[in-house]
This record gives C-alpha cells, structure tokens and sequence, in this order.
C-alpha cells in the first residue's frame, strides 16, 4: 500500500489542562489523506473541526497519537520543512494595507526564497501559475482591501498553490460567500486535486457542496469520527444520525435537510413535476401535510389558453388560479 499524503495513528485531540484534566474533543482518530483525493470534513458545531485541522497543521500539539506528513512525524519536522509539506488556509482572509493580489499570493514562496524574502524567476512562475490555476489573473494588480471575499479567497487559495505543498488544509473556505462563488470555490478545489495530485481536506458546513463533490467526508460525532463515501455515509444513516435536531432532519431522498411533517391539514398535490414539488414546499412551509389518502383538498397542474393554472378541488368544488401564492390564499379564505 502507498503512503498517503497524510495519515494519523491514534490521533487525540483536544486542550491540555493540569488541574482539571485534559478536554478530549475525540480520541483514537485513524484516518489517511490520499494524494489526489478532496476531502470533507463535517460535523456539528463545537464538535473539534478546527482543532482538527490545527492538530495536522502542526500548529496544536495532539493530546496522544501521531499525525505522518508522507511518513514522517510533523511534530518532529523543522518549520520550513513543514512548509513546503503542508499548506494551510484559514477562514479570515487578511485585509494588507497596499499590497496587490500577486504580493499575497508570493507569501506563498516564503519557505522557498532567501533569508530577504526574495523572488526569483521561478518563484514569479510559481505565482502566476497559481494565480492562473484558480482563474485570478486579473486580481493580481489590484489592491486586496478593495477585492470581494470570493476574490479574496481565490487569492489565498493561490498562495496555499504558490507554496507548492502536497497538502492543503481550509478550514471554512466558504463561510463568507454567496451561494455562487461557494459553488465556484469548492468545484476548484475539487478540480485542483484531481488534476494536481494535491491531497485537499476542507472544513466546511455546506452539506449540500460537500456531497456533491468530495470524494470522501470525515465525519466528526461526538468524541468518534465516521469516514467514507458521501453516497455511504448517507445510506447507512451516518449523516442523518449525525445532523439530526429537533424539528429538522436530513431528508436521504433529497440529500438536504427538511422540516419535519407538519400535523396541520392534509392535501394531495397531484403529479411529480417541478412545479408540484414546489407546491408541495410551499404547503409545507404554510404548515399543510402531503397526504394522497386523505387530503382535504386537491391540487393539479392544468393547462388555460397554452399557459399553466393550477386547479383546487375543495368539497368537490373547482377554482382555477394562476400561481402558487393564489392557491395557498384559497385555501386561508376556504378556512383549510
């Protein structure tokens, strides 16, 4: 078997403390980075993500266990040695006073100039390239502080590049941007590792961007951690089990949290389309149920003049109306 990009023997982690005993946030931890893979790291709140990542990172000592950098001990390596195996990008971009994009993405060289801090050719190649790899040519002129936070991100996911580590640890690389760039960041990522060879673990909260491109989660639970496939961990109830609260729960047909069933009236939307499932979300957020057996009303999708209408049976009486918010109106004015 190859040695992977990172592994942890036993790894525990948490705070030491002397006089009240050490704070274990999981312990026992055995798990393996692979060159080329993406992976996710997910789990509730407090439950030790970030401490997680700093444990690997070297920058947290393990309270017991190890953490192997291609073989090798990271506790043990010297500091430039650690920086040209392991990169690692932390959820606050900075905001540098006067300093352009490829001045940011250079700090990545930090461990590969001269005691000066100097560039050499291939140091400049090295910026441009990552600068190219996350499609951020154009940012490197312009000054940080007047960049976005997904600009920003780019920027920094590019020095973690220009550093030219095998590893690369984020943690919440997408807390702070819309939905599109945390599309755009976590398709890159993904892109990135496949195509580079590079081992990437992110920490992150988007669910839904993780299952869709990871090739592997770690799990973190209470004190334990599960890992496998996104696929796997949904279908033997990992994931539900893990981010279920109350009134919420991981829908496994769907692959994204619902509301449980409300108890208020039952109504049976009929058909499976788009437009019916979007009825169906919208009496559940109004607090009605789907109930094909029992409905005290019937909603169907029809057609009037080319354009659609949806039709409401209430008591056997038909009305016609043209959006959603029509229907859900009708049936406040019928007392449903």
């Amino acid at each position: 078997m190859s040695v992977p990009a990172l592994q942890t023997r036993d790894l525990s982690i948490g705070y030491p403390r002397r006089r009240e005993g050490d704070i274990c946030l999981a312990r026992a931890l055995n798990v393996r980075l692979e060159p080329g893979s993406f992976v996710g790291l997910l789990g509730p709140n407090g439950v030790g993500k970030s401490t997680l990542l700093r444990t690997l990172a070297a920058m947290q000592a393990p309270l017991a266990g190890q953490v192997l950098l291609d073989g090798e001990d990271a506790r043990r390596m010297r500091p430039g040695d650690l920086a040209k195996a392991l990169s690692l990008v932390l959820t606050n971009t900075p905001h540098p006073d006067l300093m352009t994009g490829f001045d940011l993405v250079a700090l990545g060289r930090l461990p590969h100039s001269d005691w000066l801090g100097r560039l050499a050719d291939q140091d400049r190649k090295a910026v441009q390239w990552a600068l190219g790899a996350v499609n951020g040519q154009d940012l490197a002129g312009q000054l940080v502080t007047e960049l976005s936070d997904g600009q920003r991100q780019k920027l920094m996911i590019a020095r973690a590049l220009a550093q030219e580590t095998a590893i690369l640890l984020l943690d919440e690389p997408t807390a702070f941007l819309d939905l599109p760039r945390r599309v755009e960041v976590m398709r890159l990522l993904k892109r990135l590792a496949h195509q580079t060879g590079r081992a990437i673990l992110v920490s992150t909260h988007d669910l839904d961007q993780a299952l869709r491109n990871c090739d592997q989660l770690w799990l973190m639970r209470e004190g334990a951690m599960l890992v496998g496939a996104p696929e796997d961990l949904v279908l033997d109830g990992g994931i539900t089990e893990t981010f279920h609260t109350d009134g919420i729960s991981f829908d496994e047909g769907s692959g994204a949290f619902a509301v449980e069933s409300p108890a208020g009236a039952a109504i049976h939307v009929k058909g499976n389309g788009t437009p019916e499932t979007w009825m169906r979300r919208a009496l559940t957020r109004n607090g009605y149920r789907h109930d094909p057996a029992a409905g005290v009303a019937d909603i169907s999708l029809g057609q009037n003049g080319g354009g659609p209408e949806w039709h409401l049976t209430i008591e056997e009486r038909l009305s016609r109306h043209h959006s959603v918010a029509e229907v859900l109106a009708a049936l406040k004015d019928a007392g449903i």
